[in-house]
């Protein structure tokens, strides 16, 4: 009995240890994406088996939502031979007759992780990614590496060699320019979009499975393009572009290499960013709607439906609301640009520069009468608008605005131009505008609440203001479903507060008169007309001057009160 229950308890241990050891190694099939999870201070094997003869190299990609895992050649990570991301992968050239092959997954800081990953085989005619590396630590490195800040993303990759036999010397890199080394190939750029307002994991993971090789990537994701013009990198371009930054948008940047000559490719590692921190407890991806933010787009979305439908009529609040835009807009931009204050305290003194804007605007009608001025004002932010719409098209990547002069000189040509319709049709040009810019303002103010493409309308344009390295940025964004929705929005708030403000104003004059011009004409006719009893009544400087006379004078002394005797 005791015999039995100790090799029960050796047999017990054995099956212990072997499933130990099947958790810390993992066997890959080519092709297929398997799960793996790394544990607490432990390392996890990697193996592919049964390799075909006609396989070349083989990438190794592994992704994680958002923490970084160290993949390595070796069991012990070393310089040169291990790349730590949150994308991270490895290609390895193989030797002839090699048919195993194995890799090591840990984390950094030690902690356990889980990702997803795949193998994907490549043949000797089809380019080797990153095989003519210059710059990164890995000799063949076909990572795509990424940054980004508030304003742009950006990524860079190594160049990719022509391919190899197994066991063969690689081409060289920078031997000859001609059409038998790598200067033929050609490399393609797409971006993936993940749904708006999803960051979770199984958004991510659907994301990465549906971009993992050459042909799902061409199928799945949107080619970067200059004006519907499939646009692609020779070797002789810089293998660095820079995009749009849009905090919270999941998306999914990946690049294919093709061989023109023996019509193959190869796919770089795919890399995800949501231009935001998940690890920051501050400006994170958690926490981008501020509640600042909220309460100040909430006060002028309000004030924008109300300029879209009575703008017109209530010609003082119109003017204090576009005065408020016209300044807020600016005053930002310059603060931002010169000072490194905090958001919320740039946010109130922008809030409080526009009400001194406003103020300003309807103090300026109200003591000089000037319709036209006011309203070609209203026509430049109408004007500011449309030019930051036609730069928010396909338009907007054409290399030549890539030129900050050019770029500005067209843009100010747009905005200019739109207010001279206003000289001409000066009441319908000011309804258009409050109907166009009060549903826009209406958009923004969904836009604190939940995610939505066109608020880059503007915001792309302030980003341009703000940062000099923008304008070599692609700005081209995604228009989900939300987005359509907003646009129908826009377009049913614009054409129905046009359509009323023009029913509703058409038996009035055209603008209301100025208060105090109006004060003046009554003041002359006053003073002509000597029928009117007004006429004969002091002016008001003269009666005040009077009534304080009065209040200063000394009472003279009464004297004798009695009656005189007859």
């Amino acid at each position: 009995m005791p015999l039995k229950r100790e090799c029960l308890l050796l047999f017990m241990s054995w099956l212990g240890s072997l499933r130990a050891q099947d958790e810390n190694r993992v066997v890959f099939s080519l092709g297929k994406f398997q799960n793996v999870s790394v544990p607490v201070n432990g390392t996890v094997q990697v193996v592919i088996s049964r390799i075909p003869p006609d396989v070349s190299f083989i990438t190794l990609q592994f992704h994680t939502p958002h923490r970084n895992v160290t993949l390595s050649y070796t069991q012990a990570p070393v310089y040169g031979q291990s790349v730590t991301a949150a994308d991270a992968g490895l290609l390895s050239a193989l030797l002839p007759n090699q048919s195993t092959l194995s890799w090591f997954l840990q984390t950094p800081d030690g902690n356990s992780v889980a990702g997803i990953g795949v193998m994907l085989p490549y043949m000797s005619a089809d380019p080797v990614p990153g095989a003519c590396n210059q710059e990164f630590p890995l000799d063949i490195d076909p990572n795509i590496y990424l940054q980004y800040n508030l304003f742009e993303t950006t990524i860079s990759f190594a160049p990719a060699n022509i391919g190899y036999t197994r066991g063969g010397t690689p081409p060289a890199c920078d031997v000859g320019t001609d059409a038998s080394t790598r200067w033929r190939l050609v490399y393609d750029v797409y971006q993936f979009f993940l749904p708006e307002g999803d960051q979770s994991e199984q958004s991510l993971i659907s994301g990465v499975e549906r971009v993992a090789n050459v042909e799902n990537i061409q199928d799945n994701s949107r080619k970067v393009c200059l004006v519907f013009q499939v646009m692609s990198l020779s070797s002789h371009d810089q293998t660095q572009l820079s995009f749009n930054s849009l905090p919270g948008q999941g998306v999914i940047f990946s690049v294919v290499v093709r061989d023109p000559v023996f019509n193959t490719s190869a796919s770089y590692i795919p890399v995800h960013t949501y231009a935001c921190s998940f690890n920051s407890t501050l400006d994170g991806c958690s926490t981008l709607g501020r509640v600042s933010t909220k309460v100040f787009f909430t006060v002028i979305g309000v004030a924008g439906l109300f300029v879209c439908f009575l703008g017109h009529r209530f010609f003082k609040c119109e003017l204090f609301c576009m005065g408020f835009a016209f300044m807020a807009f600016f005053f930002f931009v310059l603060i931002t640009s010169t000072t490194a204050l905090e958001y919320n305290i740039r946010l109130a003194l922008t809030a409080v520069m526009g009400v001194v804007g406003g103020v300003v605007l309807v103090m300026s009608w109200w003591r000089f009468g000037s319709v036209m001025v006011c309203v070609l004002v209203v026509g430049l932010i109408l004007g500011f608008l449309v030019s930051s719409i036609v730069f928010f098209t396909p338009l907007g990547d054409l290399p030549v605005f890539h030129n900050d002069v050019v770029f500005w000189v067209v843009f100010t040509c747009i905005m200019v131009v739109v207010p001279l319709f206003f000289i001409r049709w000066p009441r319908e040009g000011n309804i258009t505008t409050c109907g166009v810019v009060g549903a826009y303002v209406v958009v923004l103010t969904v836009n604190a609440y939940t995610y939505t493409s066109l608020s880059y309308i503007t915001l792309d344009v302030l980003k341009r203001f703000l940062n000099h390295n923008f304008s070599r940025a692609f700005i081209s964004v995604p228009l989900q479903d939300i987005d359509f929705i907003m646009i129908t929005l826009w377009v049913v708030l614009g054409i129905s507060g046009i359509v009323v403000q023009l029913y509703r104003e058409r038996s009035h004059p055209f603008f209301p008169p100025s208060p105090y011009v109006m004060w003046k004409q009554e003041r002359e006719r006053r003073k002509t007309n000597v029928l009117d009893p007004s006429y004969h009544k002091p002016s008001l400087p003269a009666r005040i001057l009077n009534r304080v006379r009065q209040l200063t004078r000394r009472t003279e002394p009464a004297g004798e009160s009695t009656p005189l005797l007859l």
